[in-house]
C-alpha cells in the first residue's frame, strides 16, 4: 500500500556544544542536528556508562530536549543520537 512506512533507527553523529565543569564533568548544552537546526538541552536527567542499541559502549546522557527525553551518546570523542528514519515499503501491485 502506498504510504506505508516503517521506522528504523540510525546512528546520527551530531555537533554538541558542551561545558566542562571545574571538577571535570561534561555538561552538554545544545545539539546541532544538521547544521540548520540547533536544539537546546533543557536539562540532563542522568549520565551513565552503557551500551547503545547499536552495540557501542560509551557515556549516555539522558536529556530533556523540547520537553522530550532523548539519549545523547559520547563514543570515543564523537557524539551521536539515535535518530528515527522512515523507510517506505515497496509493494508490487
Amino acid at each position: 500500500m502506498c504510504g506505508d512506512y516503517n521506522l528504523r533507527r540510525e546512528k546520527r553523529y551530531v555537533e554538541v556544544d558542551v561545558r566542562f565543569t571545574p571538577d571535570g564533568k561534561i555538561r552538554p548544552l545544545a545539539i546541532n542536528y544538521d547544521k540548520t537546526r540547533t536544539y537546546g538541552i533543557d536539562r540532563v536527567l542522568a549520565v551513565k556508562h552503557g551500551t547503545s542499541r547499536f552495540g557501542v559502549k560509551g557515556h549516555c546522557f539522558t536529556c530533556l530536549i523540547c520537553g522530550q527525553k532523548r539519549n545523547l551518546w559520547l563514543e570515543k570523542g564523537k557524539w551521536f543520537v539515535e535518530a528515527y528514519c522512515a523507510t517506505s515499503e515497496g509493494r508490487a501491485s
